[in-house]
């Protein structure tokens, strides 16, 4: 027996009592699932998929937000090189156009493709080459 104060005053709970109640209101929760299986099944699928949706809806307008956000930074970025280049410094640097052709000139002039030898690859040990 435990006692339990209430308003000043001591009151007796009977802990075979209280156990009792739990376990017929846990078998009374068992009866009702079998009563009624839309409480036992349709209720938690019905609340999972509402709580699912409003979940990725947060998700999703959390993604946007990130990107509306991403958006701004690379406007202030343009912005703030339209106001150097008034100023001249984006202007100097001026990178040169490269087109295909002068690059693949240049790497047929670097490498002949006619002059090659052959060269053996060695093998690794203890790998005999007519055996699989």
């Amino acid at each position: 027996m435990t006692t339990k104060m209430t308003m000043n005053h001591p009151k007796k709970v009977n802990l075979a009592d209280t156990t009792a109640k739990i376990r017929h209101s846990a078998s009374e929760f068992r009866r009702w699932g079998r009563k009624y299986p839309f409480i036992r099944f349709g209720l938690p699928l019905i609340s999972l998929t509402v709580f699912g949706t409003v979940g990725l809806a947060q998700l999703l307008q959390g993604r946007l937000r990130c990107g509306e956000v991403k958006d701004e930074h690379e406007w202030e970025i343009i912005e703030n090189r339209k106001a150097l280049s008034r100023t001249g410094p984006v202007d100097r640097y001026k990178p040169k156009k490269i087109s295909l052709e002068e690059e693949l000139k240049a790497l047929n002039a670097k490498v002949d493709i006619d002059d090659y030898e052959y060269k053996k690859i060695p093998k690794l040990n203890g790998t005999d080459p007519g055996k699989h």
